[in-house]
């Protein structure tokens, strides 16, 4: 090989290289469906509807730049009126080494705790980041 550092580049951005991971569950009551769609500056998901008591998993690999970003909009059935847009995942840094972002929606709001990276939230409970807008 020519330029060793071109190679050692390739292995360090294949060894630094994570992933990503958003769960959105519906914890709605009353039998309420939860609508879902989720994108990324590479890539837009289908909406999916999920039952009461089902979840949505998002599997992605995070950029090596350190600024992978997913935003969502969950709707409340069965009108589906009651709606949030915001950022499911954010990855500060390259050093960020991606996490579970676990998401619930609830009749009251929707509901946060990070598993692992950066944004770690260790013991922290799951706790309410919005409300639902009407």
């Amino acid at each position: 090989m020519k330029n060793p550092s071109i190679f050692l580049c390739v292995v360090f951005c294949m060894i630094i290289h994570v992933y990503g991971d958003i769960k959105i569950a519906n914890e709605l009551k009353f039998k309420k469906k939860l609508w879902i769609s989720c994108f990324s500056g590479d890539d837009r998901m289908e909406p999916v509807i999920k039952e009461p008591g089902e979840h949505h998993h998002i599997y992605f690999h995070t950029n090596i730049w350190g600024s992978t970003r997913f935003m969502c909009t969950l709707r409340q059935g069965p009108n589906y009126r009651h709606t949030q847009s915001f950022t499911a995942f954010k990855q500060v840094s390259p050093s960020d080494r991606g996490a579970l972002w676990d998401w619930r929606a609830r009749e009251n709001g929707i509901y946060l705790k990070v598993w692992a990276g950066e944004h770690e939230q260790g013991g922290a409970s799951m706790h309410k980041v919005f409300d639902w807008i009407y």
